[in-house]
């Protein structure tokens, strides 16, 4: 952890304590003392010194606090993909893996020069040759750079000539950086018409479609790749394949509305 991350997680556990400490000593007045009685001159004191006789309340209060903002981060988040749901799992304009008639729906957010999602691209492959009815979306989503923003346009113009499940499965599987020489290298390696594509790639609705991607990845507040949605459930950065399979076994499992 960097020395900012750590200034930073310790001035908000600070921040926790205090607003602990205030809790505490309002619900100790309130309580134990009556909501008529005021609390006696040294009862700060009092209060502050048995919390230091038991830090592990502190601790424990923390620890429901933190269980609490992730349990209404949750509900959020659940809210929005059943309100974005057609936009999430069942978008016209983006390509698709796997069983396009599948039960169950992956959708990934990525970036071809995350190092993390070019591990994810070989463990979503072994999940779709052992699940036939896995249904994979591609949401292309460039945040490292113009080289990833380029080779994102190349992909889904690829689209237009047939190519992007092999294309994208090239681009993650190439060893350097993706920018716009590599990226077209990999495309006349793997049979597309350069010419077209290029043309292809200046097409307003491959753009648009990016940008609905970075709206819809605000909106879930995604901060990182990979993240996948599946069911209403939002995994965020690289899991192992039993992992990812325990997600969709629980999304199948879940009653459909």
């Amino acid at each position: 952890m960097s020395k900012v991350n750590k200034g930073v997680a310790a001035a908000i556990i600070l921040s926790g304590i205090a607003v602990l400490f205030s809790g505490l000593a309002l619900l100790f007045a309130a309580g134990l003392l009556g909501a008529e009685r005021p609390a006696p001159p040294n009862f700060e004191a009092q209060a502050r010194q048995y919390l230091l006789q038991k830090p592990e309340i502190v601790a424990e209060a923390l620890q429901r606090l933190e269980e609490r903002r992730q349990a209404a981060a949750t509900n959020e988040f659940e809210a929005i993909i059943v309100e974005r749901r057609e936009e999430i799992f069942n978008d016209p304009t983006a390509p698709v893996g796997g069983n396009p008639q599948g039960d169950v729906t992956l959708v990934e957010f990525f970036d071809y020069n995350c190092p993390y999602c070019r591990k994810a691209a070989a463990i979503l492959q072994q999940a779709m040759t052992g699940d036939s009815g896995l249904k994979l979306v591609f949401k292309e989503w460039p945040i490292l750079g113009p080289g990833s923003e380029f080779a994102a346009k190349a992909a889904l113009a690829s689209h237009k000539q047939g190519k992007y499940e092999v294309f994208h499965k090239a681009l993650m599987s190439h060893s350097g950086a993706a920018g716009e020489k590599s990226t077209l290298i990999v495309a006349k390696e793997v049979g597309l018409d350069i010419e077209r594509l290029q043309q292809d790639m200046q097409d307003p609705a491959i753009a648009a479609g990016i940008e609905r991607n970075r709206a819809l990845a605000n909106d879930l507040r995604i901060a990182g790749t990979p993240t996948f949605v599946v069911g209403d459930q939002i995994v965020r950065g690289l899991v192992d394949l039993a992992t990812l399979q325990q997600f969709i076994v629980n999304a199948r499992e879940k009653p459909k509305d």
